[in-house]
C-alpha cells in the first residue's frame, strides 16, 4: 500500500511540470503561490512514506531537506543538476544546453525578496545538518531531490509568469530623459506675449525717406496779466498756436538730427498782441576713420525783440524782427584716453526795421553783427563715464557798419577760458558743466570791455523710471548800441522736471532764473518765473493740455519791473 502510494506520488510532479511550462498560458501570481502551497502538503506526506519504507542510506550523497515556504517566498535559485538522480524514468528531466529541448528556460537572477531569502537561508542550515546525519535513505534522498526539482521549476515557472505579466517600458521612459525644449509646441503669433512699450502714448512718427517725422500741433486759449510781458503791459486773453517737429536718421553708421518750432499769438480780447517766432537747427554727425569724427550744425532763427529788452524802442507798434543764422563745423579725436575737439562758428544778427505808432519806421542796420568764433577743448577719460575738459576760445565780433548812429565803433576781440566736466552714465546722469571767463574787449576806447565769469550747463538726471530732472545754463554776452554803454551779461538758468504720473498723464514744471548784468553802469535785472503743467492723452494722437506760469522782473533801472501771470488750456496733436 505504501508503496504504490509513493509511486502516485512520484508520477504527480512530471504532468504538473508539463503543464506549466508547456500547456498553461500567463495566469496571476495568486494562482501560483495556491498551487505551490497544494504541492508542497503533497510533498510533505510522500516524505512522510518514504521514510517509514526507507532501507538504507547513501554515504556519498547528502540528504536535503525540502522546507516548506509561505506563500511567495520560494527560494530564487535552485540548481537541479546537483540533486542526485535515482536513475527512474520518473525523475525529472537533466538540464541541458541544447536550445531544441522543451525545457523553460530559467528567467534572469532578480533581487530575492526578502521572504525568499529566509527560506534559502533556512535551506543552507538544513543542507547543514542533514550531512551529520548517516542514517538517511536513499528513498528520502530521492524525495528529497524530486521535491527540490519540482520547487525549483515552480520558482522558474513563476518568475516567468512574473515577468510575462510585467508591463513593457517605453523607450524614453527607460532613461527618463527631459523632452528637448525646442521640440515643444510653439504657440501661435498671436498668442506670444507682446513685448510692453515703455511710452504706450509716444508719437509714432512718419517715415519719410530715411528719416522718422514726429509733428505736433498745440492750439489753444491764454488768459493773461501782461500781454508782452513789459512794464507797460495789460491783460488780455490770446489765441496761442505752436508747431514743433523733429526728424532723425535711421543710417547704420552716421546720424541726422533736424528740430524746429513755431510760436504765433494773437489777441482775441484786451492788450493788442501779434507775435510770431520760429527755429529750425540740424545736426550731422559723421565717423571719419582712425577714431576722427566730424559734427555738424546750421540753424536759422527768428525772434521779435522782446518788450523787456535793453534795446527795446519805446513808443512802437512793433518790434524790430532779429533774425539768426548760425552754423558750426567740429573735428572731434580720440588719442588713447586722450579726448581733442576743435570746432569753428559763425553766427549772423541782422536786424529789420521798428515801426514807430506815427506810421514810421526806424532803421536798426547798425545791430546788425557777425561772431566767429573757434573753440579747442581737450578732454581726458578718467573713466567712460568721467571725462574732465579745459576750452580755450577766441573770437571776433564785427558789425556791419563800422561806426554806428552815435559813432561807436562797436567791433570787439574776443577770448574766453573754460574748465569743466562731462558726464556719461547713460540714463541715469549725462550731460555736461563748466565755468570760466570770458572777455570781450572793444574797438572804441571810450568803451569798457564786457569781461566776466561764465557758466554753463545741460544736465540731464533721472533718478527713477518715468521722471527726469533738467538743468541748463548758459552765459551770453549781449551787445546794444546805447550811447556810452558797452553792453551787459545775460546768465540764464532752467531747472526743469518731468514726471510719468500715469502711462496717459504727464505733470511737468520748471524754475527759471536770469541775471544781467550792466557794463559801463551800476545796473542789472533779476527774473524770476516758475511753470507747472500737465497733459492727458486721450489717445496716442490727441491730448489735453494746460498750464500756469509767473514770471517777475525786478531792476535797479527805472521802467523796467513788471509781473506776468497766465494760465493756459488747449489741445494737443502728435503723429
Amino acid at each position: 500500500m505504501l508503496l504504490a502510494t509513493s509511486m502516485l506520488a512520484l508520477l504527480r510532479p512530471a504532468p504538473l511540470h508539463a503543464q506549466e511550462t508547456e500547456l498553461r498560458g500567463e495566469v496571476s501570481e495568486s494562482a501560483i503561490l495556491s498551487d505551490q502551497q497544494r504541492k508542497a502538503r503533497k510533498l510533505a506526506l510522500a516524505k512522510q512514506a518514504q521514510q517509514a519504507s526507507a532501507n538504507a542510506a547513501q554515504d556519498n550523497a547528502p540528504a536535503r531537506t525540502y522546507l516548506p515556504a509561505s506563500a511567495g517566498a520560494v527560494p530564487d535559485e535552485t540548481n537541479t543538476n546537483d540533486a542526485t538522480a535515482t536513475g527512474s524514468v520518473f525523475d525529472p528531466p537533466a538540464a541541458t544546453d541544447d536550445t531544441s529541448t522543451d525545457t523553460a528556460a530559467p528567467s534572469k537572477p532578480r533581487r530575492p525578496s526578502t521572504a525568499r531569502q529566509k527560506a534559502a537561508d533556512k535551506a543552507k542550515a538544513a543542507d547543514k545538518s542533514t550531512k551529520k546525519k548517516s542514517t538517511t535513505t536513499a528513498t528520502d534522498a530521492t524525495t528529497t531531490t524530486g521535491a527540490i526539482a519540482a520547487a525549483a521549476d515552480n520558482a522558474d515557472n513563476t518568475d516567468t509568469d512574473q515577468a510575462a505579466n510585467r508591463r513593457a517600458l517605453t523607450v524614453d521612459s527607460a532613461d527618463r530623459q527631459k523632452l528637448d525644449p525646442g521640440a515643444e509646441r510653439t504657440a501661435s503669433i498671436e498668442g506670444q506675449n507682446k513685448k510692453v512699450e515703455d511710452d504706450p502714448f509716444a508719437a509714432t512718427g512718419i517715415k519719410w525717406g530715411s528719416f522718422v517725422i514726429r509733428p505736433t500741433i498745440e492750439q489753444g486759449l491764454t488768459a493773461t496779466s501782461n500781454g508782452d510781458s513789459s512794464n507797460a503791459g495789460k491783460s488780455a486773453l490770446l489765441s496761442e498756436t505752436a508747431l514743433r517737429f523733429s526728424a532723425a536718421s535711421d543710417w547704420r553708421e552716421n546720424s541726422a538730427t533736424i528740430n524746429g518750432y513755431g510760436l504765433f499769438r494773437e489777441t482775441v480780447s484786451g492788450y493788442p498782441v501779434h507775435n510770431a517766432q520760429g527755429r529750425i537747427e540740424g545736426q550731422l554727425n559723421v565717423d571719419l576713420d582712425n577714431e576722427l569724427r566730424a559734427i555738424a550744425k546750421l540753424g536759422y532763427e527768428a525772434v521779435p525783440e522782446s518788450a523787456s529788452s535793453p534795446d527795446a524802442i519805446a513808443g512802437v507798434s512793433s518790434q524790430p524782427l532779429r533774425q539768426t543764422v548760425n552754423g558750426s563745423l567740429g573735428i572731434e579725436k580720440d588719442v588713447g584716453k586722450m579726448r581733442y575737439a576743435l570746432t569753428g562758428a559763425v553766427e549772423h544778427d541782422f536786424y529789420g526795421d521798428a515801426k514807430l505808432s506815427d506810421g514810421t519806421s526806424l532803421s536798426q542796420k547798425d545791430r546788425d553783427s557777425t561772431l566767429y568764433t573757434a573753440t579747442l577743448r581737450t578732454g581726458y577719460e578718467i573713466s567712460p563715464a568721467i571725462t574732465p575738459f579745459t576750452e580755450i576760445e577766441v573770437g571776433r565780433r564785427t558789425y556791419d557798419l563800422r561806426f554806428d548812429t552815435d559813432g561807436f565803433e562797436r567791433s570787439s576781440t574776443r577770448l574766453g577760458a573754460r574748465a569743466g566736466l562731462q558726464l556719461d552714465m547713460g540714463e541715469k546722469l549725462s550731460g555736461e558743466f563748466s565755468a570760466g571767463w570770458l572777455r570781450e574787449a572793444i574797438d572804441d576806447d571810450r568803451l569798457e570791455a564786457i569781461s566776466g565769469a561764465t557758466m554753463n550747463a545741460d544736465l540731464k538726471w533721472s533718478p527713477e523710471r518715468g521722471t527726469t530732472i533738467g538743468l541748463t545754463g548758459k552765459t551770453t554776452v549781449e551787445g546794444t548800441t546805447t550811447a556810452g554803454q558797452s553792453g551787459d551779461i545775460l546768465y540764464s538758468g532752467r531747472l526743469t522736471g518731468e514726471r510719468q504720473i500715469r502711462a496717459n498723464l504727464t505733470g511737468n514744471a520748471a524754475l527759471g532764473l536770469d541775471w544781467r548784468d550792466y557794463i559801463g553802469i551800476d545796473g542789472h535785472d533779476m527774473t524770476l518765473s516758475a511753470e507747472a503743467g500737465l497733459t492727458w492723452w486721450l489717445n496716442r494722437y490727441a491730448g489735453l493740455t494746460s498750464r500756469v506760469r509767473t514770471e517777475k522782473l525786478t531792476s535797479n533801472l527805472p521802467g523796467r519791473d513788471y509781473t506776468a501771470n497766465s494760465i493756459y488750456l488747449g489741445v494737443k496733436v502728435q503723429r
